[in-house]
């Protein structure tokens, strides 16, 4: 359709999982992509396959020069970025009695901190060129209903929404939109490790009665970072079935 087209996007955590949906679904959509990770073996799989209009930056969204690096090589190479996916995060999950709490500030730096890194770059580099363009930060549905085991992980995710919002105030002013996407029970690696009893119990909890797949986070994405959400900033999306609601 091609609704992305002659845009430019970074998607943060872009060589595998969802990062890597997003990529493909934008760059289908007529973008071209720059993706930042830390995984050296997947980020040069992922450029294999996703082709010329994806180029990848090895990237710690932690650090602000390399979240910098990685906001420069797209406007280097393509000019913006209009767009930019903060999706790059982990988890390190425990029980609050059993947590370090190393574990709980790398997982809070990941998420917190290298979504405002992109935030603060990404928004600077579009105010410079004069972009009215678009942030899709990507939540979690633990960060509306928490989840036993990751007090670190649902803080994180409830913070990227406050971000959001305030983000999106700041920067309406100048035609910058600023969204969030909340996933909930989606195919992934982890899921597909799942014992099938504990499977079946969660598919009872989704209204729509299927495990969600990448690709309908992907699609949630390319509608906010498009101009059929023109309209639409500081909110929340759910992709989750149904469930939670």
């Amino acid at each position: 359709m091609g609704l992305l087209k002659g845009k430019s996007a970074v998607v943060t955590g872009g060589a595998q999982g969802l990062g890597l949906a997003v990529a493909r679904t934008f760059l289908a959509e007529g973008a071209a992509v720059v993706i930042g990770d830390l995984d050296d073996a997947a980020l040069a799989e992922s450029i294999a396959e996703l082709g010329e209009r994806a180029h990848g930056v090895r990237c710690d969204v932690t650090s602000s020069d390399e979240v910098a690096a990685m906001i420069d090589a797209c406007r280097d190479r393509w000019g913006g970025p209009d767009i930019v996916v903060n999706n790059a995060g982990i988890t390190r999950d425990a029980t609050l009695r059993t947590m370090p709490l190393e574990d709980f500030e790398l997982v809070m730096d990941v998420h917190l901190r290298g979504t405002w890194l992109g935030l603060k770059h990404g928004s600077a580099a579009m105010r410079d060129q004069g972009i009215e363009g678009c942030f899709v930060n990507m939540s979690s549905i633990s960060g509306k209903v928490g989840n036993p085991g990751q007090t670190n992980y649902s803080a994180a995710k409830a913070g990227i929404v406050g971000m959001t919002k305030a983000a999106a105030k700041e920067l309406g002013h100048v035609g910058i939109r600023v969204n969030a996407i909340q996933p909930s029970f989606i195919r992934t690696a982890m899921v597909a490790k799942m014992d099938q009893t504990v499977l079946a119990a969660r598919l009872k909890e989704i209204p729509l009665g299927r495990i969600g797949e990448p690709e309908d986070v992907a699609n949630a994405a390319l509608f906010l970072a498009s101009p059929l959400a023109s309209y639409l900033t500081g909110i929340v999306i759910e992709v989750a079935g149904g469930r939670n609601i």
